[in-house]
């Protein structure tokens, strides 16, 4: 066993992918010599060479491009937003083209390619360096979206996301990369896609969320343990394919239901999971559906109105003794 961050859980998993299979590779912004932003591919371009990580200029939409390229030609590439804001910069290349290739191809063809970055806020970032873009891509037929929250996670779904056939966005919180810690065992981890996981148990009320918002979660499970509550967190990890049976199990085991995450409320992933609790749950519930979520509106650099936009344990906390009245 050996205590890796949430970031190096990462780097540890690109590597030892890169060990297991020699078409999988790397590409994006100052990921080579440099090492990435925030050091994620530190250590990888010695390790490998310039052939297998690649710097790249400053376009996402050739890093993009490029790296569906190599994955219909059966390469495995890895391709590495600097910032997750300026994926939509190669929103065309994932939607229409990436997104739609097997079905294009009759299921004939695949696009075995991962799309990675740093997401959220937080950190005081700003409009260009903090925005949740995961519901851009959720709803669109073909990718698969993944957000984990712990560093067992972080490697273990990143090991399926390079070995699956499909497209996958992958969402790393910013936050989270040297905050979180966690004893990894030395042998292999793969989490499979597509499985949330109960983060804590609990038979009063269900906290469901994704990313940095699951530690808010169980921080405000604890706080509401002391007030003799037992609330149940739901950690999705997967937003495509969305865990349904799990959301459904949680919703019957404490018959309420809160969701959290830092997206902006609007047409964000909680407005879907609310529609499928309110379609096929709703003879189990004893209170309606509520949410904490970002303000819909930009994110700001001012630390006191991030705080004011972004959600918080408190405004968490708020929510659920409101639920857990009704």
């Amino acid at each position: 066993m050996a205590v890796v961050t949430y970031l190096k859980a990462i780097g540890d998993g690109l590597r030892e992918e890169m060990e297991r299979d020699e078409n999988v590779f790397l590409l994006g912004e100052d990921i080579g010599v440099l090492g990435g932003a925030f050091k994620v591919t530190d250590g990888l371009f010695s390790r490998f060479g310039p052939e297998r990580v690649i710097d790249t200029p400053i376009s996402e939409e050739l890093i993009v491009g490029a790296a569906v390229g190599a994955a219909v030609m059966g390469m495995r590439p890895v391709a590495e937003m600097q910032f997750m804001d300026f994926i939509s910069c190669g929103f065309d290349q994932i939607v229409n083209m990436a997104a739609t290739l097997r079905y294009r191809h009759g299921g004939e063809a695949r696009c075995p390619l991962v799309i990675r970055g740093p997401s959220g806020a937080y950190v005081h970032g700003g409009l260009f360096h903090s925005q949740n873009t995961e519901s851009w891509f959720a709803g669109v037929p073909g990718l698969k979206v993944v957000y984990p929250a712990t560093a067992r996670d972080a490697k273990g779904l990143l090991k399926a996301a390079i070995r699956d056939d499909d497209p996958v966005i992958f969402y790393e919180h910013k936050f989270l990369y040297r905050r979180i810690k966690e004893d990894l065992p030395d042998e292999e981890i793969v989490t499979p896609i597509g499985f949330a996981r109960v983060a804590r148990e609990g038979t009063d009320l269900s906290m469901i969320s994704y990313g940095a918002t699951v530690w808010m979660c169980l921080e405000a499970a604890e706080i509401l343990a002391k007030e003799g509550v037992s609330a149940e967190v739901l950690d999705l990890r997967t937003l495509a394919p969305l865990d349904r049976p799990a959301i459904r199990a949680t919703v019957g085991r404490t018959n309420k239901c809160l969701i959290v995450h830092e997206d902006h409320r609007t047409l964000g992933i909680g407005a879907e999971v609310a529609a499928f609790v309110a379609e096929e749950c709703f003879d189990q519930l004893d209170g309606p559906v509520l949410r904490v979520c970002s303000e819909d509106t930009h994110y700001a650099f001012s630390p006191t109105l991030e705080d004011f936009i972004l959600p918080s344990t408190e405004k968490i906390l708020t929510k659920a003794r409101a639920l857990l009245a009704w």
